[in-house]
């Protein structure tokens, strides 16, 4: 009996030294405490090489390292990109030469880059109960970016969107040139991360005003059907200020990080709307946080991670609701204290998400969204050859221009 109490007493020493050390982490220097922390208390690093099986290897790092799994993901999607790209410059190259060179079907997968037609055919879908068949599948691609948001926050951003990959890789490439990134003035960065928004609304109020004929007019125009082509020709053939505006801004994705996304991009406004719908969040456990501000240095978005919950003094927790948020999982692969930083469902959930099952959703959701349009016969369009090679041959007439949505007449015959 006296050998069980006294095992206990050691345990409950054990405890409450573990406790102090965090407490003594906090008040003192907490960058010089971090190795302080107790076995018991630190979260385990994994020797991956100590594996000697390659295979048993790669599984382990997609389940233990978060940003390997990224990277994955990132990379899947951006061959997947490459790989439509390609389908669709020898499509190109048929249309171009009259149907002389070889025919290639054109890849649907390409409508992810017609975000606008999209947003149209969707409120098209609400109004009229039908789906159109021009561009159907940007629906599905929009509705699977939307609602991987709504379950994951805006996880799209920085594990499948292919600009946000490029992005990143920018201001990485930038922190190891000059040795860091900069940050822009909180008095000016506020302002600047406002224009998203207003390029949002103007985009947003645009459609919202059209009524289901003005829709109807625009998605069936001779200008909607070939939106993909003539975004091909835009950039194929581009203007000296287009070219000079990308690269000014591939030039300020080198210095600050993310610079588009943060700052400029639509879609990257309208998925951190979505996002605050998500139950899966970053919650931080502050009874075991010793603030030693990693979490935060390692966001690329500047949020104070290692400050969230602070105001909500009877809370054990704290949640990042901030629409900048990408799930990247930086902060949460950076906290060196064991269940501190991690994906919960909710705040009062005892049990944290997996990384490897939040990639998983990740790229499942849309997957199953867009696998869903294929079932279901809705990934095509029903424009034929015949009639691609006739509009080729069309592009310069004036029925093929638009003026912000507004498309010029035309009849059934065009």
């Amino acid at each position: 009996m006296r050998i069980e109490n006294l095992g206990a007493t050691i345990t409950a020493e054990k405890a409450t030294e573990s406790v102090d050390i965090v407490e003594l982490a906090r008040k003192s220097d907490p960058k010089k405490n971090i190795k302080k922390l107790p076995r018991e208390l630190r979260k385990e690093k994994i020797n991956y090489s100590a594996e000697p099986s390659l295979y048993r290897r790669l599984l382990l790092r997609l389940k233990e390292d978060s940003q390997f799994q990224r990277s994955a993901v990132q990379l899947a999607f951006v061959l997947l990109c490459i790989w439509i790209g390609i389908e669709f410059y020898l499509f190109m190259q048929w249309g171009m030469s009259g149907g002389t060179a070889p025919y290639f079907e054109r890849p649907p997968g390409v409508e992810g880059f017609l975000p606008i037609s999209a947003l149209m055919s969707l409120k098209h879908w609400i109004l009229s109960g039908s789906l159109n068949n021009i561009h159907p599948s940007s629906v599905f691609i929009l509705l699977a970016i939307i609602g991987a948001s709504i379950a994951l926050r805006k996880s799209f951003c920085s594990w499948l969107c292919p600009i946000g990959t490029l992005s990143e890789s920018l201001w990485m490439l930038g922190k190891k040139i000059f040795k860091r990134n900069f940050t822009v003035w909180r008095w000016l960065d506020y302002p600047l991360r406002s224009l998203k928004y207003l390029l949002l609304y103007f985009f947003v109020n645009a459609i919202w005003q059209m009524d289901l004929f003005s829709l109807e007019n625009f998605i069936y125009s001779p200008y909607n059907k070939v939106a993909d082509i003539k975004m091909y020709l835009f950039f194929a053939d581009i203007s000296t200020f287009a070219l000079w505006t990308i690269i000014i801004l591939m030039v300020f994705s080198i210095f600050i990080k993310n610079f588009w996304c943060r700052f400029l991009c639509p879609y990257g406004a309208l998925l951190g709307i979505a996002g605050w719908l998500s139950p899966l969040k970053i919650t931080r456990n502050k009874s075991t946080c010793i603030d030693c501000e990693l979490c935060t240095k390692a966001c690329p978005s500047n949020i104070k991670v290692h400050k969230i919950g602070n105001l909500r003094k009877n809370s054990p927790t704290g949640r990042v609701w901030s629409d900048e948020c990408m799930s990247c999982m930086l902060c949460v692969q950076a906290c060196p204290a064991k269940n501190t930083l991690d994906v919960r469902v909710g705040a009062r959930s005892k049990n944290a998400v997996p990384t490897w099952v939040y990639g998983t959703l990740v790229a499942g959701v849309f997957v199953a969204i867009t696998g869903l349009a294929m079932l279901t016969g809705n990934w095509q369009n029903a424009i034929s050859r015949e009639e691609y090679q006739r509009r080729f041959q069309e592009l310069d007439k004036p029925v093929y221009n638009h003026f912000r949505g507004d498309v010029p007449a035309y009849g059934p015959n065009d």
